[in-house]
């Protein structure tokens, strides 16, 4: 007898079974239902901001800027945007002097194709529709310098208008423990000195998922925030089906400290481990456009893993690597070992950094990857291809032949693992 499981790949479901003598946990959180009214959810959130401080006091203003994420992240923007642009109009600011700034970091800038396809048409029409890009010089102004010594170099046009507001989702993160708030300005429209030194710090033992007040990367993230003088916060809070559960507005900090407790309810679950192999969807798109976001669901399926043990990647990653300077530098390296020691010689730099968090990895555990890259790549890049999940299995089982203890992750980045050990 085989029991039957669907995990998440791409913009469909890929279906798999495992024998009944397997020990199987499913680690997921608990289901949490999304609100029935999410526009009326967002009204609110901006009628009632965390700290008492909403978009009434920028009556004055005659500019505004919002920020808001490229297309690898799943921020639900055509229920986000038309209630906040009504609320930003309404102080008398015109369509034309409210610019949306798409927030790359250190992805690709997007074209105005890219980013109209991510909202509602009559807004990508109605709205001036900026791509950041962090390696022009000419588009960015120093903020000074932050107390861990992370120079400040954000968009120049974004810190111009008189009303600057950041959205997003807060969830997981792998190093910063937790997104939204202030990173979307102070990562997503930053230039690439600023995020190289900013993720430097993901080196500290503090700088992991779940950890928000001690974690010395989130807090310099909030540093940048406070520095760009952020005005106002709008984060939602989503479930497992990309439902809104929750909405905040307010300051970035404001908006962090009221969100964190529900994205916790929402995404945190015990286990018990650690496990021989661990099977692990990132989630589907658009968290597995790539295997430079895919890897974050890598970081946590590998806290769940024995050493010696095997984690199976679930991820479409339809645009490849989605990074030269890690496939370069992953490529180039013989092995994993090598990749560690080869980043402990260079400066820290934002590419080759994913390639470092694969290596720690995969010294001491293997990794077989379902996914729609070339097998030929993913084996350069010191990954085991298979071409769908049964070929994983059949790999893992002939790594691990004695392996009994299972764990599955349908929508591993978005899941803290609290682990307590057998």
């Amino acid at each position: 007898m085989r029991s039957t499981y669907a995990l998440p790949y791409g913009k469909r479901t890929l279906e798999f079974s495992l024998p009944e003598t397997l020990q199987v946990d499913w680690v997921a959180p608990a289901p949490v239902p999304g609100t029935q009214h999410p526009l009326t959810a967002v009204e609110e959130a901006l009628e009632k901001p965390v700290d008492g401080k909403g978009l009434e006091q920028f009556r004055s203003a005659q500019s505004a800027a919002i920020a808001v994420n490229d297309k690898t992240r799943p921020v639900p923007l055509h229920l986000l945007l038309p209630p906040l642009l009504q609320k930003v109009e309404g102080l008398g600011i015109p369509p034309e002097r409210i610019q949306l700034f798409f927030a790359t970091g250190t992805h690709l800038p997007m074209a105005q194709a890219e980013m109209a396809a991510l909202l509602p048409p009559a807004l990508a029409e109605r709205y001036p529709l900026i791509s950041h890009d962090c390696d022009d010089p000419t588009g960015l102004v120093s903020l000074g310098t932050t107390s861990r010594r992370t120079p400040v170099l954000c968009s120049k046009s974004f810190l111009q208008a008189d009303l600057k507001i950041v959205t997003g989702n807060i969830e997981p993160h792998h190093f910063a423990g937790f997104s939204g708030g202030a990173k979307t300005f102070s990562i997503g429209l930053a230039g690439r000195e600023t995020i190289d030194r900013n993720h430097s710090l993901l080196l500290d033992p503090h700088s992991r998922t779940g950890e928000y007040e001690l974690n010395p990367l989130r807090q310099d993230i909030e540093e940048i925030g406070r520095l760009g003088r952020i005005d106002l916060a709008l984060n939602a809070v989503l479930n497992e089906k990309k439902e809104i559960v929750e909405v905040f507005a307010g300051s970035p900090g404001g908006v962090m400290q009221a969100g964190i407790p529900v994205a916790r309810q929402v995404c945190q679950t015990a286990t018990h481990g650690p496990y021989d192999l661990v099977i692990a969807s990132v989630g589907g798109h658009p968290k597995d456009i790539n295997l430079y976001q895919a890897q974050k669901a890598l970081t946590h399926a590998s806290m769940l893993t024995r050493d010696g043990g095997v984690v199976i990647l679930v991820g479409a990653c339809p645009e490849g690597s989605g990074s030269v300077g890690y496939e370069t530098f992953m490529t180039q390296s013989a092995s994993a070992e090598e990749a560690l020691a080869k980043f402990d010689r260079i400066n820290f730099h934002v590419g080759p950094h994913k390639a470092f968090q694969f290596a720690r990895e995969l010294v001491r555990i293997k990794v077989i990857l379902v996914s729609e890259m070339a097998a030929d790549l993913v084996r350069r890049l010191h990954l085991v291809p298979a071409g769908d999940p049964a070929m994983a299995l059949d790999l893992a089982l002939q790594i691990l032949p004695s392996a009994r203890r299972v764990a599955i992750l349908p929508r591993a980045i978005n899941t803290i693992p609290l682990l307590h050990k057998d």
